[in-house]
């Protein structure tokens, strides 16, 4: 049993989270992604006395672990920390060579000591968040892995367990409550399958076993929350279950992000007039999390779980990292404010004037895809061939095809996430000297302003865009304004032509003068 100490139950850890990490050593999972990075600014920053964080790294695109680190700490979400001047703060960074994916987290000896004599706090935050139906990868990555996370803890003192699932986890259940939910497989049977079963097999065998699910991801991480569950009589465990998690609100400024997720993907595409049918239901809403909330509540709930032992709390604290609940919106508003915002701050070079025509049908999705993004990709591609360019849209317009079939269960649903808990961690139960720096009050949250400054995060951090040619961009954006007007009107001018050179009008004049001589002779 994991029961404490004096020092995580002290009355000056009580009081303050900054006292309760003080001299802690952390162990995380998934550091250099997007919620991870978040994580470790901020509780470098924030909690500055912390002594040491471990981060689980493995090579990637030939760099070793340190190149990657070295990389991440580059980036602009560091930028607060560098202006502190502080010789020694990234020297608490400490990379772990290991993979999440592979049993027992491909550790060293040397590695696996070191962490169980010294860590305190482990975030589990590594996930292979891909939706391309991989049940054996997805099983490894996220199921495996946090069996092998438990175990590893299980030999610690004076930990506490933080998992990061997905609100998606229970995506069959219309509401989704902060509890564990009982799954109907078992894990061990699960891994013990995925580990002996062939490829060819396994595919054949998916579809059928994720049951209500719509995919692996989601299936591997409800298996994961009963790992965790099962663990819990021993393990002081938090599980946070976010919804989709986009760019920061304020902490440490708004608008930073890193990658196209959920509606960032949708925005970038619409602005930039590739993206012209989507599939969703327009009434619907998109639930989403900033992330620097979730890291803020993913800190504060440790803090909070780390006061009580196992044996006066065995319960898995668990909080669903939704905002529906506060602020309700629409998928088809959400689509409007971004294209309000789009007209504000346009895209650089945007190839076609922004325009997305919406539709919850499959077949209507189709036929227009092929019309109005594989035809024009096709053409477009064409004339780069012919002027010696490298042809790109086809290829893209197929990503976007299979990233909308991907998400359109999640686009054409809704779910009711209670967040009561992250709500009051959020504020509530928060040290009232600390509600500025761990907490938010999400009644002073505006979506308009949000969207705003995600647009303008997407052109600083992902594009690369430069800001000061924002005039430039406008007047793009006017030009492709009045070709597209044009472009409609020739198009609608040559569909009457053709219809008349046809005949088309002439069989309708002459079916309807006929239908309305019968009539009238009917009523003689």
């Amino acid at each position: 049993m994991h029961d404490g100490n004096n020092k995580m139950k002290g009355s000056e850890e009580r009081l303050s989270i900054a006292a309760f990490y003080a001299g802690q050593s952390i162990f995380v999972t998934g550091g250099t992604g997007f919620l991870g990075k978040v994580l470790i600014e901020k509780l470098l920053r924030s909690c500055p006395d912390i002594k040491e964080i471990f981060l689980l790294m493995r090579p990637k695109k030939g760099q070793s672990i340190d190149e990657r680190l070295r990389q991440t700490i580059e980036l602009p979400l560091f930028d607060k920390l560098r202006e502190k001047k502080s010789s020694n703060v990234f020297d608490k960074l400490i990379p772990i060579y290991g993979d999440a994916s592979v049993e027992g987290l491909g550790l060293s000896e040397n590695d696996r000591r070191t962490i169980v004599e010294r860590v305190s706090i482990i975030f589990h935050v590594a996930a292979n968040v891909r939706f391309h139906e991989n049940l054996r990868k997805d099983i490894f990555s996220n199921t495996r892995s946090t069996r092998d996370l438990c175990n590893l803890a299980k030999t610690m003192k004076n930990l506490v367990f933080v998992h990061v699932s997905t609100a998606f986890s229970q995506s069959d259940k219309p509401v989704v409550d902060e509890i564990v939910y009982p799954s109907p497989t078992d894990w061990k049977d699960t891994i013990s399958m995925v580990e002996s079963l062939d490829e060819e097999t396994l595919q054949t065998f998916s579809r059928k076993y994720l049951g209500t699910l719509p995919n692996t991801y989601t299936f591997s991480k409800r298996l994961a929350e009963q790992v965790v569950n099962d663990y819990s009589k021993d393990l002081p465990c938090v599980l946070f279950r976010p919804t989709i998690v986009i760019s920061t609100v304020e902490d440490p400024f708004p608008g930073w992000l890193d990658n196209f997720n959920g509606p960032v993907g949708m925005l970038v595409g619409g602005g930039k007039g590739i993206l012209r049918i989507v599939r969703l239901k327009g009434d619907t809403a998109s639930d989403f999390i900033p992330v620097d909330l979730a890291i803020k509540v993913m800190i504060t709930a440790t803090w909070k779980r780390g006061l009580q032992t196992v044996k006066e709390d065995p319960n898995v604290h668990v909080y669903n990292g939704s905002s529906n609940q506060i602020q309700r919106m629409v998928q088809k508003e959400m689509i409007a404010m971004g294209f309000r915002t789009i007209e504000e701050t346009p895209l650089d070079g945007i190839i076609w004037f922004p325009q997305t025509f919406i539709t919850d049908s499959r077949i209507i999705h189709y036929v227009l895809t092929l019309l109005f993004h594989l035809l024009p990709a096709l053409i477009i591609d064409g004339i780069l061939k012919m002027i010696g360019r490298e042809p790109m849209l086809v290829r893209l317009q197929k990503i976007i095809y299979s990233s909308m079939t991907q998400l359109g269960y999640f686009l054409c649903n809704e779910w009711v996430f209670k967040n009561a808990n992250m709500l009051r961690i959020l504020w509530a139960d928060l040290p009232a000297a600390e509600r500025e720096i761990f907490g938010y009050d999400y009644s002073k949250f505006s979506g308009s302003k949000y969207f705003y400054n995600c647009l303008v995060g997407v052109k600083r951090y992902l594009l690369k865009e430069d800001l000061s040619q924002l005039e430039a961009a406008k007047r793009h954006y006017k030009r492709m304004m009045w070709i597209n007007r044009v472009f409609n009107v020739c198009a609608i001018a040559l569909t009457i032509w053709i219809l008349r050179k046809t005949g088309v009008f002439s069989y309708f004049l002459e079916s309807t003068g006929h239908l309305t001589e019968k009539s009238f002779l009917r009523n003689e």
